[in-house]
């Protein structure tokens, strides 16, 4: 459903079908996770993507780009290199800076919709 043209639309995110998106093995610190994701809306210069992204449990690193995000189901602990560590939860908003170096701890299978400026 990728787009750059698309007319207005709505996605029921708890049942949206996602598809394998792999992790670098060298992210993953524990546990056996996986990423399934769908992009629903891509800007035309490619800066702009909103989606949805799920990861089961685990403890996974990652870096961040300029994100928003909002859990819909799941519950994860998302620690800041260097500052906070964040409980997130279905229902809870996020924000993350470019650049931030984050550790996931999933606790329960995470699934969030995302907007991220690149």
């Amino acid at each position: 459903m990728t787009t750059h043209d698309q007319a207005s639309f709505a996605v029921h995110i708890p049942d949206a079908e996602l598809e394998p998106e792999p992790l670098d093995p060298d992210q993953i610190v524990s546990g056996t996770p996986e990423v399934t994701g769908k992009v629903l809306w891509e800007s035309a210069d490619g800066r702009q993507v909103r989606g949805i992204w799920q990861i089961t449990p685990g403890v996974v690193t990652d870096t961040e780009a300029n994100e928003l995000f909002v859990v819909v189901s799941g519950r994860a602990t998302v620690a800041v290199e260097g500052g906070a560590t964040l409980e997130v939860g279905a229902g809870d908003a996020c924000v993350l800076r470019e650049g931030d170096r984050t550790t996931w701890t999933v606790h329960e299978t995470l699934r969030k919709a995302y907007h991220i400026s690149l």
